[in-house]
Formats: structure tokens, C-alpha cells, sequence
């Protein structure tokens, strides 16, 4: 074979640009992919999950980079997320633990009604729970980064709902086992439902409402789709709790100073930040819907007896569900109560 100088200069200019264009792939140690639910211009990912990761790259230097896939855009449905990050089909995941009814029983005396009063302290009693229950059972098989709830519970109907009895009938959308039965206890139907099926839900009448909390309601079109919202003073008529998760093998795959930095930016208090911003959120798209004239629903004082009466069933079922497990529901109540009360001081 015959080089002309022609050809030599050529291989020497492809090989020169295919050196500078591996440069970026060598400078980038790790590539993480993040799944979740929602869409991206929503409240958690554009609030909580991707700032999240921006911290991460950036305090890698770039040798970590995350690359963000919402709207279950890897595929499958939001209660698959958990085997996702189990399988390593992503290696990141955010989801509802709700999502999976009874893989994760603990972690439900948190969506217990009118337990949270403030998702900071929830969070952070999530948390604490969390290390101490939880790490070595019931998520051993993944690596938990973050754990927290949303700021308070509450329904959006298409007619005004002010008192129990003014669920019976209705189709609802719950978000969790535990929802499911407080609305059936209310004189509901409950309809199990992953968050991104709730507008099409609503639009075609399959649902008569949905329980979700403010801060999610824009992303959703809800004030559009119902007009009346109902929210309780003090205490929440419920919560959801979430998890940040990844593959325990991928997580122990990295050196340890990736691992650093990714425990650095991740527990106690990025749960307490995720389950504050989350809740935080709540009066702007709650004021959106004062803005398009919806009628909002305040059930306070001694009317608020009345839906923690009708809830108490809630109660001696879990316990005693619970018990069937070899699970102190009780003291858990106990602990995760005093955890939130002792919060801030």
C-alpha cells in the first residue's frame, strides 16, 4: 500500500480529532441516570431532584454526571421505580413508597391521617426512622439518599366536599394503600392511581376528585379540571412519603471519594430541605387557584373532630395489621411523634 504525504497528514488529522473528541468522555468518570414520574417543569424535579444533581456534578468537578429522564421516560410505570433501582434499569429513582402497598410497612405510620403538621419535621422523623428501622430491612436492597414527605394532604372535587358525609359516593383518587382506606372509611370509592393519570382521570369523569397536595396541582391542570379544594387546619388529612433511591451496586462500585460526595449532598438534611421546598411550594399553586376563582375549603375548629372520628378505624387497622407482622405500630406512632415534636428545639 502506497502513502502519499496527502494520506499520511489525513490519518494524523483523524486520529488528532478523534483524540479531542474522546476528551470529554475521559474527563467524565460517571454516568448516572435519574428516573422519575413527574414531568421536568414540575415542582420535585425542578425544585428538589435536579438542583439536587446539579450539586452533585458540580461538586465533582464533572467526573459525576446525572442525566435526568422524567415522565417515566426509561419506560414502565411509577410503581415499577423501585425494581428499576433494584435492577439497575436506572440507577437513580425518586417514587412514592406508597406506590407498592405493603412492600415497605414501616414507613406507613407516616401516611397515617392527621399525623403531620409540618413536612420539615416529618421529614425529618422519616429519616431518623429510616436509619433505624428501615436501613437494614426493609431497603436493603437499595441505597436510600433521601427520604421525606409532602406538605399537607387534602382533596380537590368537582363538588364541594366540607364534611364525611360528603364523601360518600364519591370516586376518588387515593395515592397509597393507607389513603385508599381512609377514603373507603369516609364513604368513598377509592381509585388507586399513580399522579401523572390524574388529569385524563378527571377529564373523562373516572374520578370525581383526587387527593393530592397544593404544590403538585399546577403541573396537573387541577383548578382547571375541578373547582373546589378542601384543607384542614393543623394537622393534614394525610401525607405521602418518598424516597430518593439508588443501585446499591452502582453506589458501591464508585470510589470513595464519589461516594463522599454523594453522601456529603444526601440524609438527614437534604430530607428535611426536599420535604420543606415541597411543602413551601404549596401556596403559590394554591394561590393560583384562589386567582381563578375556585372555592376553597377550610374545615377548622371542632369540624375537624368529626374527619379524625371517622379516621380512627385507619388507626386500630394499621396497628393491629401491623401486630400480624411482629411490628409495634403503637410505639412507632409513639417515636414518630415525639420525633416530630422535639424537631427544631
Amino acid at each position: 500500500m502506497t502513502f502519499t504525504r496527502k494520506t499520511v497528514l489525513g490519518m494524523f488529522g483523524a486520529a488528532a480529532l478523534g483524540c479531542m473528541t474522546a476528551l470529554p468522555a475521559l474527563a467524565q468518570d460517571v454516568t448516572l441516570r435519574m428516573h422519575q414520574f413527574l414531568p421536568d417543569q414540575a415542582n420535585v424535579p425542578k425544585l428538589v431532584l435536579y438542583p439536587w444533581a446539579d450539586r452533585i456534578e458540580a461538586a465533582s468537578n464533572g467526573r459525576i454526571k446525572i442525566e435526568r429522564y422524567g415522565s417515566m421516560q426509561l419506560g414502565g410505570s411509577p410503581p415499577e421505580l423501585m425494581d428499576q433501582a433494584i435492577d439497575g434499569v436506572a440507577d437513580i429513582v425518586w417514587t412514592v413508597v406508597g406506590y407498592t402497598p405493603g412492600r415497605y410497612p414501616t414507613t406507613e405510620v407516616l401516611e397515617l391521617p392527621f399525623m403531620m403538621t409540618d413536612a420539615r419535621a416529618m421529614s425529618s422523623a422519616y429519616w431518623q426512622m429510616f436509619e433505624k428501622y428501615m436501613k437494614d430491612g426493609e431497603f436493603k436492597d437499595v441505597k436510600i439518599l433521601g427520604t421525606w414527605v409532602h406538605g399537607p394532604g387534602m382533596l380537590h372535587s368537582k363538588d364541594p366536599v366540607t364534611k364525611p358525609g360528603d364523601m360518600e359516593g364519591l370516586k376518588i383518587r387515593g395515592g397509597s394503600r393507607l389513603v385508599n382506606e381512609l377514603l373507603k372509611e369516609l364513604g368513598a370509592t377509592p381509585v388507586g392511581l399513580p399522579v401523572p393519570g390524574i388529569p385524563e382521570a378527571l377529564s373523562k369523569g373516572v374520578i370525581d376528585g383526587t387527593t393530592i397536595p397544593w404544590e403538585v396541582t399546577g403541573s396537573l391542570k387541577v383548578p382547571e379540571l375541578v373547582k373546589n379544594h378542601t384543607e384542614f387546619e393543623g394537622a393534614a388529612l394525610y401525607t405521602l412519603g418518598f424516597v430518593l433511591a439508588m443501585n446499591k451496586d452502582r453506589y458501591d462500585s464508585l470510589d470513595p471519594e464519589l461516594q463522599k460526595i454523594i453522601d456529603d449532598n444526601s440524609g438527614l438534611e437534604f430530607s428535611i430541605l426536599a420535604g420543606g421546598t415541597q411543602a413551601d411550594s404549596d401556596g403559590p399553586s394554591r394561590q393560583a387557584a384562589v386567582d381563578a376563582g375556585n372555592n376553597i375549603i377550610t374545615v377548622s375548629g371542632d369540624d375537624v373532630q368529626a374527619w379524625k372520628d371517622a379516621s380512627q378505624p385507619i388507626y386500630d387497622g394499621w396497628i393491629a395489621d401491623m401486630e400480624t407482622k411482629g411490628i409495634d405500630g403503637q410505639a412507632l406512632i409513639d417515636e414518630a411523634r415525639a420525633l416530630m415534636d422535639a424537631y427544631g428545639q
